[in-house]
């Protein structure tokens, strides 16, 4: 059996309409817009540049440190402040002395590398810091010299089973030893939520 074939009809394309006045004013200031937009990004994108100091530090207390001109609080973690005192085997000790002391010792007076984009309330950079390879946040909890702070709370948990440092005793946490002594504004953690509000503050801050 044989099939009959026949042409399919080719379809007719019309020409499309010229575009209104409006709608050409309309897509110009879309134009205009998302270029705004994608300016705008980038000037924002600036403000999350990661910043890096490096050189021989200055270990101010267990947590915080100078290199240079550049004054750096350690991400995640908080330690006793220096003039803090805890309490071991029913009796005082100077805390905040040895929480520095334990963070000299990591350091070895080895240079220091620290990196980081944020900064605390009193214009600190929050850094990752690191010594010969160390990682001095990080041996700072391990140590049981710092508690974690937004940040390392295995590593805390290590030190706490192992009563490593100022969990060999009893003590306040170094906020609350802060808030009970009038010592500056309450600090908020560095973790993984701090740091997405601080680059949604960051995103639209207007100055």
């Amino acid at each position: 059996m044989s099939r009959s074939w026949s042409p399919r009809p080719r379809r007719r394309y019309a020409p499309q309409p010229p575009r209104s006045l409006w709608r050409r004013l309309f897509d110009y200031c879309l134009t205009i817009v998302l270029l705004g937009l994608l300016i705008l990004l980038a000037a924002r994108l600036d403000r999350f540049e990661t910043r890096e100091a490096a050189g021989a530090a200055i270990v101010n207390d267990g947590d915080s440190i100078t290199l240079g001109a550049t004054r750096i609080r350690m991400r995640g973690i908080d330690a006793p402040e220096y003039q803090q005192t805890c309490r071991r085997d029913g009796a005082d000790y100077a805390c905040g002395k040895l929480a520095r002391q334990s963070l000299v010792q990591l350091i070895g007076g080895r240079p220091v590398s620290c990196s980081g984009w944020q900064q605390d309330r009193y214009g600190r950079l929050l850094g990752d810091c690191k010594a010969g390879g160390v990682d001095l946040n990080r041996a700072q909890v391990e140590a049981g010299w710092a508690v974690a702070y937004g940040d390392f709370e295995a590593e805390e948990a290590g030190a706490r089973a192992g009563k490593a440092g100022i969990w060999a005793g009893t003590f306040d946490e170094p906020q609350d030893w802060r808030d009970a002594h009038g010592r500056g504004l309450v600090e908020r953690k560095h973790g993984t939520l701090a740091s997405i509000g601080d680059a949604l503050r960051e995103f639209f801050r207007f100055r």
